[in-house]
């Protein structure tokens, strides 16, 4: 785990609440994700806002859910495959604040139902960003950018059921942010996934999901224009936000929503840590991007 992924699963622990915690993914299939790969600032913007209303609106008849969303753009062998991944704590506030909901044990929400909506909101809004001359095409794509090709492109998946899923809690809350800080500060590929390369080639291990279990672990080698190639597919577009929070753990409501599930389970809030860092600890702010600066090696003059 890199220092960003440490310093951010540090700060996420003070939103831990003692409930199971679901997992949740929304993809989108083929032919939203091509037009995705031509206009990714909003298309991505658009799968994240589909796909949290989604799951709010599907919860919002019992109980106010927090979700803790992050974009993944690609496969195990870093292919292009935009998805959500969703963590939602087990329950949620009722709508007038009195109470909290725990969901069933090993059930979250009707995932055929998510599904539907998920389809419905996307394709919808979709749409709408098309009549508004918002969405580019090229190459093969390029005559998508008359209307009736385009609405003849997105028939096909308005039939589909659209994989959606929400997974049985996790074995508790600290493993929800284990689970996410592996996958919040990387893109594609992981340093342990690869196993040799030289100036010609990559070879790296790659999970194939069309075989059975025992047999998905396979090795795959790539020439190294086409590995450099696959690995900037995932480079987001300048300042866009691939992890998002929504409903409980929305912006500035987040303290006061996690302070009255606290109070509704009857738990005593995490102590509050206003203790500065120490002299030496500082690290000063990058001067381009304000974000941390992390030292990688130190020189003797």
């Amino acid at each position: 785990m890199g220092a960003a992924a440490r310093t951010w699963l540090a700060e996420r622990e003070a939103d831990l609440l003692p409930v199971g915690y679901f997992h949740g993914v929304f993809t989108l299939p083929a032919e939203a994700a091509g037009i995705a790969f031509q206009n990714k600032a909003f298309v991505y913007d658009l799968l994240f806002k589909a796909a949290s209303e989604t799951m709010l609106t599907i919860a919002a008849d019992r109980k106010h859910i927090g979700i803790t969303a992050v974009l993944h753009t690609w496969g195990s062998a870093m292919t292009h495959h935009p998805h959500v991944h969703m963590i939602v704590p087990g329950g949620g506030i009722t709508p007038d604040g009195s109470r909290w909901i725990s969901s069933r044990p090993a059930f979250l929400l009707p995932v055929r139902v998510l599904s539907k909506l998920f389809r419905r909101l996307f394709l919808t809004r979709l749409v709408a960003l098309h009549d508004a001359a918002r969405l580019s095409f090229f190459g093969a794509l390029a005559h998508l950018a008359e209307r009736r090709a385009f609405l003849r492109h997105l028939s096909p998946v308005r039939k589909k059921r659209w994989v959606v899923y929400a997974k049985a809690p996790f074995a508790g809350p600290e493993a929800v942010l284990a689970y996410l800080s592996r996958y919040t500060h990387r893109v594609a590929i992981s340093n342990s996934r690869l196993i040799r390369f030289d100036k010609d080639s990559i070879t790296f291990r790659y999970k194939d999901y069309r075989r059975d279990s025992a047999d998905r672990q396979q090795v795959m080698t790539l020439a190294t224009d086409e590995f450099i190639r696959r690995f900037l597919i995932h480079v987001l577009p300048r300042g866009f936000h691939r992890i998002r929070h929504y409903g409980l753990l929305a912006g500035s409501a987040r303290k006061a929503s996690l302070a009255l599930a606290r109070e509704l389970l009857n738990v005593a809030a995490p102590p509050d840590d206003d203790t500065p860092d120490e002299p030496d600890n500082f690290r000063p702010p990058c001067p381009c991007c304000d974000g941390r600066m992390i030292i990688i090696e130190m020189f003797e003059r």
